[in-house]
């Protein structure tokens, strides 16, 4: 549910996967990005992306939600529509070979190991708006500073216009976030507004609370 209600959207083609090598980086690796939907990812993987949001909305510095959300909560909003997954690959050889299956990719190796971060796709707006979308992202902490935030947001400027969308808005990029601003400022996207003490954040220590400003991105595909 939104502001506009039930944000309907139809199901999407399921889009073919695409790789983006880790430069730089000794091993070659390279993450491929696979799309999914609730009904095809697999059940260890939902439940550890499940996990993962949980942990995020607990530090309470990056998404809106506070306390606990269900399983079938997660799934209802972070599934809405479309979801982009990205699994690191590094053979023996130092090439990744792109395979279309999810659970080949990973190479008998855990989801912990293998997923290193995903977002979702979604209108922002419903009805005659909804060519505009939105996307929320997520890299687990064990993978972060490691690049792969940077190879998933230049892979949403790839598969956003795929999916049917002409642009993009991020509502709430919170100013804390500087690594988050730095990146979609580099991506070419606008500054559209700014929306003062946005969100009661936690604060860095983690003792506290503070209202934070949150930035309105927007760019046309």
């Amino acid at each position: 549910m939104s502001a506009y209600g039930a944000l309907v959207r139809k199901p999407s083609a399921t889009q073919k996967p695409t790789q983006w090598p880790l430069d730089p980086t000794p091993a070659n690796e390279k993450i491929t990005i696979y799309h999914l939907t609730l009904e095809t990812a697999p059940e260890a993987l939902l439940r550890l992306m499940y996990s993962d949001f949980q942990a995020e909305v607990e530090a309470g510095m990056t998404y809106p939600q506070e306390g606990d959300l269900s399983l079938e909560q997660f799934s209802a909003y972070y599934f809405a529509a479309d979801v982009l997954v990205a699994i690191s690959q590094v053979d023996q050889d130092g090439n990744a070979e792109l395979t279309e299956e999810i659970e080949v990719a990973r190479k008998g190796r855990s989801w912990e190991e293998a997923y290193v971060g995903c977002y979702y796709v979604k209108p922002n707006y419903p009805g005659r708006s909804s060519h505009i979308c939105n996307a929320g992202f997520m890299v687990p902490a064990r993978h972060r500073a490691k690049g792969y935030g940077r190879l998933l947001a230049a892979s949403y400027l790839h598969y956003a216009p795929l999916l049917g969308y002409e642009a993009s808005v991020f509502n709430l990029v919170y100013t804390n976030n500087a690594a988050s601003i730095r990146l979609w400022d580099r991506l070419g996207f606008t500054r559209a507004g700014l929306i003062p003490r946005a969100g009661r954040l936690k604060t860095a220590d983690g003792k506290g609370e503070e209202f934070v400003d949150a930035i309105i991105f927007y760019k046309r595909f």
